[in-house]
């Protein structure tokens, strides 16, 4: 089991450390500043943090002494005539099968370093990240210089190469609600899967678009969204449009994806090439953000659902973690230990992990939670902690 684990919070980095049974909390690092995401680089220990600077922008700092001391990282920018096609908030009188107006472009810039990924071991200075509006950046050198993946940005679901002049074909690739806390409503990259088996296979899914796999390195993407639903669309079915909300893969089983979003839980046992809705409303488990997966087991994963879309907390005022065993085909409600009554709590997208049999996830009410026997019981490990983003274990 992890000895520390890594909390993106509202107002900075929280290192919590076990001493025996007991975890305790650092002083905060980045104090007052948002961190939305932050983990640990397995290869060689680095800690990566993401930050939300109000005045400085999008950051990436890390530390190579184990938080006891950070520096920025150099940072992540577009390259000149990187353009993308300006989306909008829909207002309650917008018709998505109206003909759209011509496409208004806007030169790219950073606007949240959303996520952070890793390369592995034959690839030791490799790094990912994913922002808004919709970009993915690779470093070789370890995060000195980044690049943004061109095939991905130039995509035809978004609209073809902006580079070279307008659009050639429709952009598919919608905004996301994460995005207006910076005065858009943009596409972003939320979840970036490497395969352990060859690290030029990779899945990364965005809000909203859905799911793209790559199997050559970046070369080449293609949509990886059969089965996938979207209520809320004219067209449910659709090839693009879905809002998956988190995509994790199974270490152990690569081929085993989940992911939570807007109209379900999803599972795929072929690495993508279809989906599954393995939801169960009549257990609660239908809507929600994170989603974690067991690191050898790819059927045995657990979420945090929630109540739903309009009323993101807790149902019925009752704190509970669902968790399958056999891909989905059922559900057990996990309490023990957790708020039964007046919680409010919501767990974002990378707010819950999974080191082994141990669990921790965070809320945006400032609670943090954890369980050592895979999700039978409970116990809350900080409170009056700022509103929490992300949860890794290190």
């Amino acid at each position: 089991m992890s000895d520390i684990i890594l909390l993106g919070t509202r107002k900075g980095c929280v290192i919590l450390d076990r001493s025996g049974s007991t975890w305790r909390p650092r002083r905060i690092a980045h104090a007052g500043v948002p961190v939305c995401y932050a983990a640990r680089d397995p290869r060689d220990g680095t800690l990566w943090a993401s930050l939300d600077h109000g005045h400085w922008g999008p950051k990436l700092s890390r530390s190579r002494d184990d938080g006891a001391s950070w520096d920025d990282a150099p940072s992540i920018k577009y390259p000149q005539g990187a353009r993308y096609i300006v989306k909008y908030l829909p207002t309650p009188d917008f018709d998505p099968a109206a003909p759209t107006a011509r496409p208004e472009y806007r030169d790219a810039t950073v606007f949240k370093i959303w996520n952070i990924a890793f390369g592995d071991a034959t690839q030791p200075g490799r790094l990912y990240a994913g922002t808004i509006p919709g970009g993915l950046f690779v470093s070789d050198d370890g995060g000195e210089t980044w690049q943004l993946n061109h095939p991905l940005w130039n995509h035809a679901s978004r609209g073809g190469d902006l580079f070279d002049g307008d659009a050639t074909s429709e952009n598919h690739w919608q905004g996301t609600p994460a995005s207006i806390d910076y005065g858009v409503f943009e596409p972003g990259i939320h979840s970036i899967v490497v395969d352990p088996r060859d690290p030029d296979h990779i899945h990364v899914a965005v809000s909203t678009a859905g799911v793209l796999e790559t199997t050559d390195g970046g070369a080449t993407w293609a949509g990886r969204n059969q089965g996938m639903l979207m209520d809320y669309s004219p067209e449910p079915e659709g090839e693009w449009g879905h809002d998956p909300h988190f995509v994790a893969g199974c270490p152990g089983q690569p081929d085993h994806l989940w992911q939570q979003n807007h109209c379900g839980v999803f599972y795929s046992d072929d690495g993508a090439r279809s989906w599954r809705k393995v939801s169960m409303p009549e257990a609660g488990v239908q809507f929600g953000f994170p989603v974690a997966v067991d690191a050898q087991d790819g059927r045995t994963a657990w979420v945090v659902p929630a109540r739903g879309d309009a009323e993101r907390m807790a149902i019925d005022g009752g704190l509970s973690v669902a968790r399958t065993t056999d891909g989905g085909q059922s559900w057990q409600a996990l309490r023990s230990g957790l708020p039964q009554h007046d919680a409010y709590d919501i767990v974002l997208r990378h707010a819950l992990d999974v080191a082994g049999d141990t669990l921790c996830f965070g809320s945006t009410t400032g609670n943090v939670y954890l369980s050592e026997d895979r999700g039978e019981s409970w116990r809350c490990v900080g409170t009056n902690f700022p509103p929490v983003y992300s949860v890794r274990f290190g």
